[in-house]
């Protein structure tokens, strides 16, 4: 399987406070032939969810304003959006961590600094239920 064409077209959503870890992910994503959309927190994503319709989010835990529980719980309520896998991202590998996730709805747990596999082997993973 290529990866690039297997990724190509996949609409992919960053929404962590860290640009630099926003500028790694959109590096790892384009260079797979992903669409990739940034945002800084929770509510800056939420106007970009209705507009893009993303296939897969991955959400940093812990961000100013509107947290990555909080942001994760408004997205898998609306009927709309609950089908998009959320993938939390934290930089604690922590049992608490993953059941709060599971709790508000999150598919999958990435813990930070990720290696640009770990992040396309959880694309691909979601990728097959969410690209027509």
């Amino acid at each position: 399987m290529n990866n690039a064409s297997s990724l190509k077209g996949v609409k992919v959503m960053i929404i962590d406070d860290s640009n630099t870890i926003r500028k790694s992910a959109e590096i790892f994503l384009k260079s797979s032939g992903c669409e990739v959309l940034l945002a800084e927190d929770g509510f800056e994503a939420m106007s970009k969810i209705v507009d893009n319709s993303p296939n897969i989010i991955f959400i940093d835990i812990v961000m100013p304003r509107l947290d990555g529980y909080q942001a994760c719980l408004l997205i898998k309520r609306n009927p709309i959006y609950q089908s998009i896998p959320v993938i939390m991202l934290s930089s604690k590998d922590g049992l608490f961590d993953k059941a709060k996730g599971r709790i508000v709805g999150s598919d999958d747990y990435l813990t930070k600094p990720f290696t640009a596999e770990g992040f396309l082997s959880i694309i691909r993973k979601y990728a097959t239920t969410c690209v027509a």
